[in-house]
């Protein structure tokens, strides 16, 4: 892999030091991280008393090395996740063409730059890839009866360690002008939550201001352009947000709890064709099912 290529990395952090802390050790611990950029976003403090955690996670920012280069972006205002996303994301794809993307309660495997950089190395001139993924949701090869690639595709994207190119996220439509038309759809409606059974509802929530997720809008881009996110067999990423502490989630049980690889492995066996594997797609679709959903909510009321 040619190190004047690399994708730059942009981590968007808010509130949680101990957390970044990790994310950041795990990040070092790649393979690639001496020879890639490394763009932080710090949103400001949305409340007076936030504003102690914050610096706390800014002066341990100034500190960080390991990475070809650190280039800090302290926002003095805070500007939320979804907006800051959008923004950093598009800045930073004008200036390189590619990017990966982190934010602050995510572990990586020590190969995780090596797959998602050979992911964009691979994909960035097919039309029908929108994303690399590093997120694995709990789909297993050895049930996958002669499946060779240590990747698979899927239809809805993850936002949990992520990377794409320039002309796949610019015409983006974030404030989805077609809603109306498409929310009395029932077709389409049931076609996108094919994707996962929670697709409308989030979009549905966000278009009436109940939540600010750039993820859903941009899962809906992929469903309307039939675009397809590639997905490591074994994940590349563990999220470790779901604490009190955390800023969008707060759960005790967490279905997206993964193992992350610990292989080693950098030389990975990708395809161009869209090979479907019966089993793994129904793997992928069961972790975002109604059943599953329920199960873990109750295993959380206790």
């Amino acid at each position: 892999m040619e190190y004047d290529n690399l994708s730059p990395i942009i981590l968007f952090t808010y509130n949680r030091l101990e957390e970044l802390k990790q994310t950041i050790a795990a990040l070092q611990n790649n393979k690639l991280a001496n020879n890639s950029i490394l763009y932080v976003y710090s949103d400001g403090a949305k409340t007076a008393n936030d504003n102690i955690a914050v610096d706390a996670v800014r002066d341990f920012l100034k500190t960080v090395s390991g990475f070809k280069d650190v280039i800090l972006k302290f926002s003095e205002k805070n500007k939320g996740l979804a907006p800051s996303i959008i923004e950093g994301v598009t800045t930073i794809l004008e200036k390189h063409g590619k990017v990966i993307v982190l934010e602050d309660d995510l572990l990586v495997s020590d190969n995780f730059l090596s797959f998602m950089n050979s992911g964009l190395d691979y994909y960035y001139k097919n039309p029908s890839i929108l994303s690399i993924c590093g997120y694995n949701m709990k789909v297993e090869k050895q049930k996958a009866d002669n499946y060779l690639f240590d990747m698979f595709f899927a239809k809805r994207s993850s936002s949990w360690g992520w990377a794409t190119w320039k002309n796949k996220w610019k015409g983006i439509d974030w404030n989805v002008e077609d809603y109306d038309a498409f929310s009395q759809n029932r077709e389409q409606r049931k076609a996108f939550n094919e994707c996962g059974s929670d697709m409308f509802g989030m979009l549905k929530r966000q278009q009436q201001g109940k939540i600010n997720s750039w993820a859903v809008r941009y899962n809906y881009h992929q469903f309307k352009n039939d675009l397809w996110s590639v997905f490591p067999i074994t994940s590349k990423v563990k999220n470790i947000g779901f604490s009190s502490e955390a800023t969008h989630t707060n759960q005790k049980y967490s279905r997206f709890d993964v193992n992350l690889d610990k292989s080693g492995k950098t030389d990975f066996k990708f395809t161009e064709e869209i090979v479907l594997d019966i089993d793994i797609q129904k793997q992928f679709k069961d972790v975002n099912s109604i059943k599953n959903r329920i199960i873990y909510k109750i295993k959380n009321l206790f």
